[in-house]
């Protein structure tokens, strides 16, 4: 009997491509991994160089530099090609241009005969997750955003430093777009069970800091270091291992709604859970009047940047 071999491939080896691959074989989650970019020196070398550290990992992986041929038999096709972010430019400033971009290697990848799950992480991740779900013809539970997983992240770490505990145990969600518009979702933030709104003894002033410094993050990482791509390159890894592994894991991403949170024919980040399959389940929070009034405000934003194009 054939016995079936995990493939990742990765489209796209800039900033968060290359970090993704490094972060992936450091915590041996896939037996394969191929490297595709149009700069075929950049990715031959990373390829290279990655292999030159497998007798330091935890597992043995096969990583090449490949072509769209290869995701014929790739479990997960992980997007991180497209044109970055520049100072001074928000991400949904990116959607004309990246989308050109995706709709050649989407099409590329489906004359392959991919029949897996793709993850997007370009931006702006919810329209092109939704470009993605267009041009493939998959079903929508097969194409996961990035969405605010990073978002949820800094948000965690954030709390977690003002509080004094480990960013780990503490649960609390940014949702909606990955941008601007984005909400955290003060409701349901807890640590260690204990809500944050009603035991804690935090002043609003101070919530709104820690969120304002959650939701511009990226804005002070490029304006020192030109691009972000640690933080993401370890959201798409444990993505990847919830995928991979079957977790059934609920993490924030970016998903299609389909009547959730009265939204439809939208993909937002929102808590869903994740496995073998994509995304099994939408997780519907029970949001106050506040949040739900903000959450629509973001559908809303998403909703108008698209129209010119879909």
């Amino acid at each position: 009997m054939a016995v079936h071999v995990n493939r990742v491939a990765l489209i796209g080896t800039g900033f968060v491509g290359s970090s993704y691959a490094f972060a992936l074989l450091n915590q041996g989650v896939t037996e394969e991994l191929v490297l595709i970019d149009l700069n075929k020196e950049k990715s031959e070398g990373d390829a290279m160089d990655l292999n030159h550290g497998l007798a330091f990992a935890p597992t043995r992986t096969k990583i090449w530099y490949g072509d769209y041929t290869d995701c014929k038999k790739a479990d997960i096709v992980v997007l991180c090609a497209g044109a970055n972010q520049k100072p001074g430019e928000t991400r949904l400033d990116l959607v004309a241009k990246n989308l050109r971009i995706f709709k050649s290697i989407v099409e590329s990848v489906m004359e392959s005969g991919f029949d897996g799950i793709f993850i997007v992480a370009t931006n702006p991740v919810d329209i092109l997750s939704y470009a993605v779900w267009k041009y493939s013809n998959l079903p929508q539970s097969r194409i996961i955003g990035s969405g605010t997983i990073l978002d949820t992240a800094r948000f965690r770490y954030l709390l977690g430093e003002h509080f004094e505990v480990d960013t780990r145990n503490v649960h609390a969600y940014i949702i909606g777009e990955h941008g601007d518009t984005e909400l955290p979702v003060w409701s349901h933030a807890d640590i260690g069970g204990n809500p944050i709104m009603e035991t804690s003894g935090i002043e609003k002033a101070k919530l709104d800091e820690i969120f304002v410094n959650v939701r511009d993050a990226a804005y002070h990482i490029i304006e020192r270091k030109g691009a972000t791509y640690y933080g993401i390159a370890m959201g798409l890894v444990r993505l990847t291992k919830a995928i991979l592994h079957n977790e059934s894991s609920i993490l924030t991403v970016s998903c299609y709604l389909d009547g959730e949170y009265g939204e439809t024919d939208l993909y937002i980040g929102v808590p869903a859970v994740v496995g073998s399959e994509g995304i099994k389940k939408v997780v519907e929070l029970n949001l106050n009047e506040t949040e739900k009034q903000q959450f629509a405000s973001s559908a809303s934003v998403l909703k108008q940047t698209m129209q010119p194009f879909f």
